[in-house]
């Protein structure tokens, strides 16, 4: 379904093991928004909620919504650090068009709505 380097698990399992609590995920999706259409989201999740595909990355656990399965089918997140910065990385099979940043995308049959970047 997606796909994490071993640069981002590595960089998961540290945001991951500094989170408030015990036991969390990392929850991968999509939200309208972005210059492109739509945006990825990545945040720490303590629970897993209904509709919720549940990825086994063996150190730590990807939680999709059923939702934002078309939109991130096929996903491949890295991360990279660029002199003083890093960041993760989305390569999207399904992104037509994606914006400079990289975080947000539009695909062929879905535009989404557009918003100005934070």
């Amino acid at each position: 379904m997606i796909k994490v380097s071993e640069a981002a698990s590595a960089k998961i399992v540290e945001i991951l093991a500094s989170a408030a609590t015990q036991h969390s995920f990392l929850r991968v999706g999509v939200e309208e928004g972005g210059c492109s259409g739509l945006s990825y989201t990545l945040v720490v999740e303590e629970q897993q909620a209904e509709g919720d595909i549940l990825l086994d990355k063996k150190e730590f656990g990807v939680l999709i919504h059923t939702n934002s399965v078309p939109y991130i089918e096929g996903l491949e997140i890295d991360y990279e650090e660029s002199g003083m910065t890093g960041g993760f990385t989305m390569n999207n099979p399904n992104a037509k068009v994606s914006c400079g940043c990289g975080a947000s995308f539009r695909m062929a049959n879905y535009r989404g709505e557009v918003k100005k970047c934070d």
